[in-house]
């Protein structure tokens, strides 16, 4: 018996040592700063593209504006293969001088030599050509790349989606979260005249120029701060319209883009973009990016949150492709990808985390927009029975938060699970004031800024006056739930309760009504604490549901 269950010991073992991810030199170097690459900040993209539709292929080039900002080494270049540079050109501003640099390429980066040392604080360009077959997506969004399609009428439809895969799969970037192009980006797309096609891109239009005979220029502007994921084409035979909405900053221009075959339905389902513009700049305070405007433009995939320009595919109908994702019947109320890919304008647009590894900011904050969203038009008991009817997506698989410095996102329950911890930590607030005040400075105090998960927990529990530091490791770095332990004494009525299953020190308050009682609670994982239930008629199950109504926890009735 002993060997045997030596053997299962070390069986298991074994079994946790190759469940381990292995990270490549690749995954290092697209995941964290490095010497050719800290010394420089990007300030601006250009990006011209010519997409040939007919042969998949694009020629394009990309200017970078950058600043020095430590000692120069190599400048590392992301370009995922199988597109190829062609040619690296710097241009020194204190030296007005301009230098073709050699090149080495290594996979999906290259590695330029500057001829010329910059010194700190001053600016640059880098100047970089490219053409070729850029990665087709199979599956867009989850499988990203260029998007070659046909509307229904067999007019060309082409897009790109890359989160996760990284905005290098069709432009030469820094591809790193932690470094957005602090004055935005100017997107320039040519294209054949015959096609009589719309070349559409994130913040606004600045003009069209027929260049010649044979080709028509299409050229967006972003003034922002923006990820490098969220720069993106759309092309179509698009039909558009524009609407001003009056919101906390003033008249914010909002363009609706569709299909021409398609626009008569989404004029009617955009109606729900101002109603979802309202409900959030109450819960997260001003939109972010007022100075370039809002776009919804209909996508040949399921959505993204493109910033300033939200890619829209769910077939003009409420839900999740007519689904209620939560299973309470209130996400068919309404349309979730109008609702949520906008969310993340305030959570990962506007607050983007520095490494993808704590995407849970990005995802579960706006998961719980989703709720937010259906208690401001259907009341506060809605939001509570969505919030509870999305739980039955969580996996509890793995963390949450992934590895850092390799470019690797956690568990998927960075939608659901964060989005119920959030729940979790609103009612231990318990000050739906505080709450909102919260969701608002988030968004004020870290307004255009890439974050750390630290930053984010710690401005909750400072600005909250509780330490959720403990409810944070539970839900974000394990996947155990915490049960709420409990026993009850009938005839002394007293009720026996602690926290176990989880983190050493788990200490989240509860606050609930029971049969017309306000109870607070403040159990830990230290010992069992007693409280007098003066109540007639305890049910002491149901006294556990009323807790798992608003809390997601595991309930633990012991005799």
């Amino acid at each position: 018996m002993k060997q045997i269950t030596l053997f299962l010991s070390l069986f298991a073992f074994a079994l946790s040592v190759t469940a381990q991810p292995v990270f490549t030199k690749a995954d290092t170097l697209r995941g964290s700063l490095n010497e050719n690459r800290d010394w420089f900040d990007i300030q601006k993209y250009t990006i011209e593209v010519a997409p040939n539709i007919e042969t998949k292929t694009i020629q394009a080039v990309v200017l970078w504006d950058a600043k020095t900002i430590n000692k120069s080494n190599l400048i590392q270049i992301d370009l995922q293969e199988p597109l190829i540079i062609d040619k690296v050109i710097m241009i020194s501003d204190h030296l007005k001088k301009m230098d073709t640099l050699d090149f080495t390429r290594d996979g999906n980066t290259a590695l330029a030599k500057p001829k010329t040392l910059n010194k700190i604080g001053e600016n640059f360009q880098l100047v970089i050509s490219y053409h070729g077959t850029p990665r087709e997506a199979i599956r867009p969004p989850w499988d990203g790349g260029w998007i070659w399609k046909k509307d229904a009428n067999g007019n060309p439809w082409v897009s790109v989606a890359c989160q996760g895969l990284g905005a290098s799969v069709w432009y030469p970037c820094k591809d790193l979260q932690s470094d957005e192009p602090d004055n935005g980006a100017i997107i320039k797309i040519t294209l054949p005249k015959k096609q009589n096609l719309i070349a559409i891109a994130n913040g606004k239009k600045q003009w069209d120029e027929n260049l010649n005979s044979d080709t028509q220029h299409f050229t967006w502007q972003v003034t922002n701060p923006i990820n490098n994921y969220n720069i993106i084409p759309y092309i179509g035979d698009y039909i558009g319209w524009s609407d001003t909405y009056k919101g906390l900053k003033g008249n914010l221009d909002i363009h609706y883009w569709a299909l021409r075959q398609d626009s008569a339905k989404a004029r009617n389902q955009f109606t729900q973009v101002p109603q979802m513009i309202k409900a959030f700049e109450y819960w997260f305070g001003p939109y972010p990016f007022y100075e370039d405007g809002f776009q919804m433009i209909q996508s040949p995939h399921l959505g993204m949150e493109h910033q300033s320009a939200i890619a829209y595919g769910n077939k003009f109908a409420n839900g999740y492709l007519g689904r209620d994702l939560s299973g309470s019947g209130w996400g068919l109320k309404w349309d979730f990808i109008i609702v949520h890919e906008s969310g993340h304008e305030w959570f990962a647009n506007n607050i983007t985390t520095k490494d993808i590894a704590d995407m849970w900011v990005h995802e579960g904050f706006t998961n719980y927009s989703e709720t937010l969203f259906t208690e401001f038009y259907y009341g506060k008991e809605a939001g509570n029975e969505y919030s509870i009817g999305s739980r039955r997506t969580i996996k509890n698989d793995r963390p949450i938060i992934g590895h850092y410095g390799v470019n690797e996102e956690g568990s998927g329950d960075m939608y659901a699970k964060a989005g119920s911890m959030i729940h979790n930590i609103r009612h231990a607030i318990n000050n739906d004031s505080l709450f909102r005040s919260i969701l608002i400075g988030l968004n004020k105090d870290f307004y255009h800024q890439t974050v750390t998960t630290q930053q984010v927990e710690n401005y909750i529990s400072i600005k909250s006056g509780i330490n959720f530091s403990k409810v944070f490791d539970q839900y974000l770095r394990t996947i155990q739930i915490p049960t709420f332990a409990y026993s009850y004494d009938a005839k002394e009525k007293i009720l026996t309760y602690q926290w176990k299953t989880c983190v050493n020190g788990f200490n989240m308050p509860l606050h609930f009504t029971y049969l017309g009682t306000q109870f607070d609670f403040l159990p830990t994982d230290y010992q069992p604490q007693k409280r007098l239930i003066k109540v007639d008629h305890f049910d002491a199950s149901a006294f556990g549901e009323t807790i798992r109504h608003q809390y997601y926890v595991q309930i633990g009735l012991e005799q």
